[in-house]
């Protein structure tokens, strides 16, 4: 049973399924896909009430990140991090031969604004990436802590909020024409699409314009500019799944109170935990003996001991907390 990746547990509605097959068959494939995605990037601009200009989509919200850094990164410039975050924020822009600057959090993984400002002083970075709800922590950055940073960064902010939907607010409402702050997201998560492998953004329509001239043409093939678009009817559905996976992550972390575990409270679709009475491994080792697979996050930094479990349906969430239960007895 795999609860490691943060998917989706349970796939797009039939409705779906039936209009992106009847879509495919008019497809003409001996022709380039529609090079702007102008159809993917009008309907994800409805979703959230601004210009299709403000909009970018790639294959996953990786590649998103990847013209970013490419357009904005690079040898002789710095990007900011602040650990333990999503890893690959720093290995991309480590890629496009940018320095990387990485901060601490709290001990508690909250973000530290006193740290925030000493590395956007001392590091002059060009992208200053957020992460929230963040990965691994699941910790979701306050409205004020966002803004805190937009006043400090010196270059582009970037939020990435590929679980943002699971939390109680979203950074979207923030981004303008003035603003150097983007907010990417992903079909992967709430949208049970990660087969797919499409990501957006949202930022300033001039920003966009630059990432259009970086990214390479004809990247977004035709079926997959048909699947986001038409994933985007079914609003209701994701809607109802995003708050029945809540509500079974609630569920679990209040198992965990009466648990030998910590974890950190999550505003995403997974928790971070830490078993008191046996090392990560062993658990981890203890769970996969139970046919249960959860990320273990040891080698992460800071993170010795600490294991992710994806939140699935009831059923699988039941089997991980049995699993768990015994292992840890």
């Amino acid at each position: 049973m795999r609860l490691n990746t943060n998917e989706s547990p349970t796939p797009p509605p039939r409705g779906w399924h039936d209009a992106f097959a009847a879509e495919m068959a008019s497809i003409e494939w001996h022709r380039y896909p529609d090079r702007g995605a102008t159809a993917l990037r009008a309907a994800i601009a409805a979703l959230h009430n601004v210009d299709p200009s403000q909009v970018f989509a790639a294959n996953g919200s990786n590649e998103v990140l990847q013209t970013l850094l490419l357009t904005y990164a690079g040898p002789g410039r710095t990007v900011a991090t602040f650990e333990p975050t999503y890893q690959l924020h720093a290995h991309i822009a480590r890629l496009t031969g940018a320095t990387v600057a990485e901060g601490e959090r709290c001990a508690d993984f909250t973000l530290d604004l006193n740290e925030v400002r000493r590395v956007c002083q001392a590091a002059d970075p060009t992208i200053t990436f957020l992460c929230s709800p963040n990965n691994p922590t699941g910790l979701v950055e306050s409205e004020a802590n966002v803004r805190a940073v937009m006043e400090m960064a010196p270059g582009l902010v970037v939020l990435d909020e590929a679980y943002g939907q699971f939390a109680d607010w979203s950074a979207l409402g923030l981004v303008d024409e003035e603003t150097p702050l983007v907010v990417t997201r992903t079909f992967s998560k709430t949208w049970s699409m990660a087969g797919a492998r499409l990501g957006y953004l949202v930022g300033p329509s001039w920003l966009v314009a630059e990432l259009d001239k970086v990214i390479l043409p004809y990247h977004l093939d035709a079926a997959k500019q048909i699947a986001g678009r038409l994933a985007l009817r079914f609003v209701d559905d994701m809607e109802a799944r995003v708050q029945a996976i809540v509500a079974e992550r609630e569920r679990l972390q209040s198992a965990f109170d009466n648990m030998p575990v910590d974890y950190w409270p999550s505003g995403a679709n997974f928790v971070l935990f830490r078993p008191r009475s046996l090392s990560g491994h062993a658990t981890w080792q203890g769970l996969i003996d139970r046919d249960v697979l959860v990320r273990d996050c040891s080698g992460w930094p800071r993170l010795e001991n600490c294991l992710r479990v994806t939140v699935g349906v009831p059923e699988e969430n039941d089997a991980f907390l049995n699993a768990l239960q015994e292992v840890l007895s």
